[in-house]
């Protein structure tokens, strides 16, 4: 175990120092030095992924959550400035009292500066037509955290088909995930949920290919020697007629 952090960390662990050897693949988040360093030794090391700022998405229908729905908004934009919370609600109601709950609990924040900014910058409070619409755009969004903040989340789950982690039910604030409970914390930021997956035991295994031409081989080596020709590539065809 090597305690190291920072952009001089990546560095260390993708050339190697004295002290650390160089691996193979970095894994983790960071700050934005972090990512930058990860994406420069790209390709020297694998990586699991360049993440950015975090974000959470919400959707959610009753008024009586507005509270839950501010606080979750607002741990989330707590991280950084950069950060983003978004609520997708086909309840105006509900947009509104949320509106008005994140003015009041942003005044007793102590990281309210941080969290003001990116609420300002990055929040958005969008009304949908339909809880299956809101699904709908957040699939356009991608975002890293969802939570299906309704009484029953299952049918809405089915229709998820980009997200980092999803949060199911009324009592599932995407905190709890961040310290405790079961998805994984190193997740895809920006829309890139719509093609990558959070960090699991999948990023540590290799697929690898076999060939064991167990039989014979004769028409496929005649087929290989003739797409060869085609190209050009006359050693290619050769190897293949050598079988023959």
């Amino acid at each position: 175990v090597f305690k190291c952090g920072g952009a001089q960390a990546v560095a260390a662990l993708a050339y190697g120092t004295e002290s650390i050897p160089k691996v193979d693949k970095i894994v983790g988040p960071g700050n934005a030095y972090v990512a930058a360093a990860k994406r420069r030794v790209y390709g020297l090391v694998d990586i699991d992924m360049i993440a950015g700022p975090s974000e959470v998405l919400v959707i959610a229908d009753d008024p009586k959550d507005a509270r839950d729905i501010a606080c979750d908004m607002l741990a989330q934009a707590e991280h950084d400035a950069l950060a983003a919370a978004i609520l997708i609600t086909p309840c105006e109601q509900l947009a509104f009292l949320v509106r008005d709950m994140l003015e009041q609990e942003l005044a007793k924040m102590p990281r309210a500066e941080i969290a003001r900014k990116s609420i300002d910058d990055n929040g958005r409070i969008v009304l949908a037509g339909s809880l299956e619409e809101a699904v709908a755009l957040s699939n356009v969004i991608a975002p890293e955290h969802l939570e299906l903040c309704v009484d029953d989340p299952f049918p809405l789950l089915g229709a998820v088909q980009n997200a980092g982690s999803v949060f199911l039910g009324r009592h599932a604030p995407e905190a709890l995930g961040d310290y405790w409970a079961g998805p994984n914390h190193t997740l895809p930021t920006a829309t890139t949920a719509r093609f990558s997956e959070g960090l699991n035991p999948r990023t540590f295994l290799r697929a690898q290919s076999w060939f064991w031409p167990n039989g014979d081989i004769r028409a496929l080596a005649a087929d290989t020697a003739s797409f060869a020709a085609m190209e050009g590539l006359s050693f290619h065809a050769m190897a293949a007629k050598a079988r023959l």
